[in-house]
């Protein structure tokens, strides 16, 4: 009984500390667990280690290659043949039924061959090499899409996350607010109309409450999903947004040179350009000869019974060398045909790949464009957010005096709302553009 209370109590302890230091996620953290856990990064790994085997067997063709084979046969009915019957003594014309082999009969051999010459084995190796290189760009562009995927998510909880704290902050206000004007209306000094304007505003602020905290819950499960982590794992973050938007409010990465070529799409662009040459190349290697060498060697016994077995069974020996060379000479223009299409094929993923770095150039002025007004908006709407307070504010002291009515008091509200809203999606889509931008230049900060 003690062995089992211990035991349940190790378990206890080590659930709860593994809870404890696997579901706190700083930004950074949260990015780095996603490039190891995340399904996505996860298979993009594998198909790199695919790469490398797929390049070490495509090599392995051209080495040497070691094969053998035990043959056994046992004539059910033993094939006869006819022999003229005056070689034995009879009538001419005539011919004697005989059987040339025993009724039983087993062979082992081995066979060595090695590729000579051939050239669509030397485009293959050249072929493994980029097929690695391509396996290896896949890689960082999954890696540069989870990275991007896991700010968006990261982003997008703490916004309803703020938004709730907003939300929560404002109906208390309301709460406040309708508890004052229903006394004020009670004692006959204020008209009914103005607790319920105040009314329709609380009831549209509880609503708005309602849907973010359902927001909420999707966005966490749609956070742990991109990290990789069971879509229900309860997670925590450790980052709010405004400190994120501040940290992410770098202007010199407007600075940053737009060198297309180190960027991840272009690579690919590249890569599949080299693979249609080695297409191209693959084609025109059919044409020519290729060479190989084989040796082998073997043993064979005859027995009219199974006695292979025996130690005294014979067993006769053979060996065998050999060069053969097969030269392609006339294919009614297939090779040719083929060699045409891969042509036609290189020539598309050159213009393809001009167009690549036409559309990165732009995208890379809009990606700027986009992280400079988001900044910039930023910056404007924490002025609006100031300017709705102090007009809220404002309203607020004249209506409880009576100077101004409850419908300017609930449109200073509603402003108010707006721009708290507006903040928020501001400061989000500072974080967000800024990853776009990164993801686009091909520009990760290293931390």
């Amino acid at each position: 009984m003690k062995k089992s209370i211990t035991l349940l109590l190790f378990l206890i302890t080590t659930a709860i500390f593994s809870q404890e230091t696997t579901t706190k996620f700083s930004l950074q953290e949260a990015i780095d667990y996603a490039l190891e856990n995340n399904r996505t990064a996860k298979n993009a790994v594998r198909d790199i280690r695919a790469a490398e085997l797929q390049k070490w067997e495509t090599t392995a063709t051209g080495l040497p290659q070691l094969s053998a084979s035990v043959d056994y046969q046992n004539w059910l009915k033993q094939q006869v043949t006819l022999l003229p019957a005056e070689l034995t003594g009879g009538a001419p014309g005539t011919f004697v039924p005989v059987t040339f082999s025993t009724k039983q009969n087993t062979a082992a051999t081995a066979t060595l061959t090695q590729k000579l010459f051939d050239g669509s084995y030397l485009v293959g190796l050249q072929s493994a090499k980029v097929y690695l290189e391509i396996s290896k760009n896949a890689k960082e562009k999954t890696d540069l899409e989870v990275r991007k995927a896991v700010i968006n998510a990261y982003g997008n909880v703490l916004l309803a996350e703020e938004s709730i704290a907003v939300l929560t902050r404002n109906i208390t206000v309301l709460e406040k607010n309708i508890f004052e004007i229903t006394k004020i209306f009670e004692n006959g000094l204020e008209e009914e109309e103005s607790v319920e304007q105040l009314q329709i505003t609380l009831s549209g602020v509880e609503s708005q409450l309602k849907n973010t905290e359902r927001l909420k819950k999707l966005a966490y499960q749609m956070f742990n999903i991109t990290l990789g982590l069971d879509v229900n794992t309860d997670s925590i973050l450790t980052q709010n947004l405004e400190g994120l938007a501040n940290y992410n409010s770098v202007l010199s990465l407007l600075d940053v040179e737009e060198n297309v070529e180190n960027t991840i799409d272009f690579k690919i662009a590249a890569n599949d350009k080299v693979s249609k040459e080695l297409l191209l190349k693959l084609e025109k290697s059919k044409s020519l000869p290729t060479l190989d060498a084989f040796i082998n060697g073997g043993y064979t016994a005859y027995n009219e019974k199974f006695h292979f077995a025996n130690t005294n069974q014979k067993w006769f020996g053979s060996s065998l060398f050999g060069v053969s060379l097969n030269i392609p000479l006339f294919s009614s223009g297939m090779r040719s045909a083929s060699t045409q299409r891969a042509k036609v094929n290189l020539e598309k993923a050159q213009d393809d790949l001009t167009e690549t770095q036409q559309q990165l150039k732009l995208q890379i002025a809009s990606a700027k464009s986009d992280y400079q007004f988001a900044m910039e908006d930023y910056t404007n709407k924490k002025d609006n957010l100031n300017l709705a307070e102090r007009i809220e504010q404002k309203n607020q002291i004249k209506f409880f005096e009576g100077i101004s009515s409850s419908f300017d008091l609930r449109q200073a509200q509603t402003q108010l709302y707006t721009a708290q809203q507006e903040l928020l999606q501001a400061m989000l889509n500072v974080i967000n553009t800024k990853a776009e931008l990164e993801t686009v230049l091909n520009e990760i900060p290293k931390n």
